[in-house]
């Protein structure tokens, strides 16, 4: 898989509080692209974070609908991964390049 892929595929992590107790029992959040496929987070994590992935789970999350100033909006949806790391590996999400 080349490098314009991988980062088309990962396109953030997510640092919420579920996010944060997860990484206790070795699980990682990561916001993916639409279209990405179990085999394609996996290889993009393990060549961008040279980690052993044990297990992908994707979860499409729906854009809730918000008011505004009596106007109806709606929140962009977005597709997550939960990725399970082999035990004694790690990823710093929060590490700045």
């Amino acid at each position: 898989m080349n490098m314009e892929r991988i980062l088309d595929v990962i396109r953030s992590p997510l640092v919420t509080e579920k996010a944060a107790r997860l990484q206790e029992s070795n699980q990682y959040v990561f916001e993916v692209a639409s279209d990405a496929t179990k085999p394609e987070v996996r290889a993009a994590i393990e060549q961008l974070f040279e980690v052993k992935v044990e297990a992908v789970n994707l979860l499409n999350v729906k854009g809730k609908v918000k008011t505004f100033r009596s106007r109806n909006g709606r929140r962009s949806s977005m597709r997550k991964a939960y990725v399970r790391l082999a035990e004694g590996q790690s990823i710093d999400t929060l590490a700045r390049a």
